[in-house]
């Protein structure tokens, strides 16, 4: 790298580079910002005729001040639905934007001729159709010309690609419902065997003996009574619930890795079964591709935003919650909650680039950081008022982090997700243009010359790769993103195509988050929480014992039990009941959405808590 690119940018985008200081007409003195941007294209959004409150009647009388702590998708959840009853409610976020994980952040030094920056991303953002409770709350974000609110700049995926290497047939999944799926009742077991059988058969080079071996697996997932599930098999790893380590190395690439690893960034060899076949198997595979429990009637398997995240959600969001009061102290760095006499008596803070200490004072307090950085701030009195804030320390986290090519031509590749199935870091990437229906990349970004934009997110960060022989942690950052490079060529250019090539890669974009990458002690502050058995049992709830102290987080106990935007949506909800309740408020609780369950399976797991409490295994537990 030279020394004139920040430490996020990389040596090859010195091609992006306009003139050092490109005239900006929206922006006095030159340069360019998201924000204003925005404003030119006429996405910026302000209190429209859907009101403020989405119906929500404010019952806080008195207003109550709430401090929520941390301006990620569960901060700013909370406080849309805090403020939405009528609460004074002020945001703390460590950045200067907010969105957390979720924001898109500006590439430096990329913008010319009244362009914006190119936009980077800590990873490309994805919403299941089996997303509820978020897509509820993005409705009632305000959006111009949007009558559902941000939830209308989604986009749909229409197939997935599976992509093999050494030459390999790649695999194409079309993500569209199934076409004549049983009638609500008549859902049998042997249809669900039946269905998978043909998927395996026809999409891989599975044993028959072995795929029928993990159809049976499913059955006993889907037919498990809910003890059965929160004690046996959240203690069982999914790689030995499937029995991978006895099967071809196809059955584990697919079935194991390719479920947990390229998925969700945990390990399937220690991956709670509970959370993968609850997730990924039932909700998001068999639910999805029936048309069950998903965010209404138009609702597909896999959504993208139609431009960056911050653009198309977060900006407004923003907008919507200064709207109804919600203030903002970004910049802000959380750095213990004072506990004393049963209650928080405040929280002290300091200004992320050398400020001094201060103490914030408010009625409640949401905690609502990343689990990694919200234990740190809870000293020993706050942790003996309350034991399940101990067990937090028992929680995992690990690297999911993603790195954004920009090209010279269009690239898509596939009208969806791509699943390097056999890259050694567990890749993952989509291309983003194809969805930016309101965009125009070359148009719209950088210097006129990149026209897609290619995310890939390394998800396997301690494996050694093709091109180094070295973990990803232990490569410079050149050296992850031409690691990522190879491997993404590895899967993509085979079988007589060449669909990446390096004449036409202009740049790259990684997360300044991570930091230190070759050296011996590399960094990365923006972890997500991973899943290994026992998870379930050290995750708090959102009510602790101090009753005007609250967690919000991917990390706190939800129904979707996933590390997830839909996971921190929902513990905001659950947070903002736990304050009201305290307080005795007679304001409309928030609206909980739980993971659908097909009432055709329900007498089947009743049968399995009968067997279950006798200690018999599950009716279709063959062994």
């Amino acid at each position: 790298m030279t020394a004139e690119h920040p430490p996020h940018h990389s040596q090859d985008s010195q091609d992006l580079q306009g003139p050092e200081h490109s005239p900006d007409p929206r922006k006095p003195g030159g340069g360019s910002s998201r924000r204003r941007f925005l404003a030119g294209t006429g996405a910026a959004t302000g209190v429209l005729a859907l009101g403020t409150t989405g119906g929500i009647a404010a019952a806080a009388t008195p207003a109550k001040r709430v401090a929520v702590l941390g301006g990620g998708v569960s901060g700013l959840s909370a406080a849309q639905e805090l403020a939405e009853r009528g609460y004074h409610v002020t945001v703390y976020e460590y950045y200067d934007e907010l969105g957390g994980k979720a924001r898109s952040m500006d590439v430096p030094g990329t913008a010319a001729g009244g362009r914006a920056p190119l936009p980077g991303e800590h990873g490309f953002r994805f919403f299941p159709g089996f997303y509820r409770n978020l897509p509820d709350t993005m409705r009632r974000i305000p959006v111009p010309g949007n009558a559902d609110g941000v939830r209308g700049n989604l986009r749909s995926g229409t197939e997935a690609l599976f992509a093999r290497a050494d030459g390999r047939p790649d695999l194409h999944f079309p993500l569209r419902r199934v076409t004549t799926p049983p009638a609500l009742g008549s859902l049998t077991p042997s249809w669900i065997r039946d269905q998978l059988l043909s998927v395996l058969d026809l999409g891989t080079r599975l044993p028959a003996h072995e795929a029928a071996y993990f159809v049976g697996r499913v059955l006993v997932h889907l037919t498990s009574c809910d003890a059965r599930r929160e004690d046996e098999w959240e203690r069982t790893a999914w790689w030995d619930f499937i029995r991978a380590e006895e099967m071809s190395t196809e059955y584990r690439t697919l079935l194991g890795i390719g479920q947990t690893r390229n998925l969700v960034a945990t390990r399937a060899e220690v991956a709670s079964t509970r959370t993968v076949g609850r997730v990924i198997i039932e909700a998001l595979l068999l639910w999805g591709l029936l048309g069950r429990g998903m965010d209404g009637p138009d609702a597909d398997i896999d959504r993208v935003l139609n431009a960056p995240t911050s653009e198309a959600w977060i900006d407004p969001w923003e907008s919507h919650l200064r709207s109804l009061g919600v203030e903002f102290a970004l910049g802000t760095e959380v750095q213990e909650i004072e506990y004393a006499a049963g209650r928080i008596t405040g929280v002290r803070v300091a200004a992320r680039e050398g400020g001094q200490n201060r103490t914030i004072h408010a009625d409640h307090y949401v905690c609502a950081l990343p689990v990694e950085h919200a234990r740190r701030t809870w000293g020993p009195a706050l942790r003996s008022a309350d034991p399940q804030l101990a067990r937090c320390d028992a929680l995992t986290t690990d690297w999911m982090t993603g790195v954004m090519f920009y090209l010279r031509t269009p690239t898509p590749v596939v009208h969806g997700h791509i699943n390097c199935l056999d890259s050694p870091w567990s890749v993952t990437a989509i291309g983003q243009a194809q969805f930016w229906d309101g965009r125009d990349f070359a148009r719209d970004y950088g210097d006129g010359r990149a026209r897609d934009c290619l995310s890939a997110i390394i998800s396997e960060w301690d494996k050694p790769g093709i091109l180094y022989g070295k973990t990803a942690r232990e490569c410079t950052r050149d050296e992850v993103v031409a690691e990522l490079w190879a491997q993404l060529k590895d899967s993509l250019n085979d079988s007589g195509k060449t669909t990446l090539t390096d004449a036409d890669r202009l740049g790259w974009f990684m997360d300044p988050a991570v930091t230190g990458l070759g050296g011996p002690d590399p960094q990365n502050r923006e972890q997500l929480l991973v899943h290994p058995t026992g998870t379930l049992h050290n995750r708090p709830t959102a009510r602790t014992r101090v009753p005007n102290f609250f967690l919000a987080g991917d990390y706190v106990r939800t129904d979707v039990d996933l590390a997830s935007m839909e996971g921190a949506n929902e513990s905001a909800r659950h947070a903002v009941n736990a304050l009201l309740d305290a307080e005795g408020s007679d304001a409309e609780r928030c609206r909980l959405f739980e993971l659908y369950r097909p009432p055709e399976f329900e007498p089947l797991k009743r049968v399995d808590e009968v067997r279950y409490r006798l200690g018999l295994p599950n009716t279709f537990d063959l062994g």
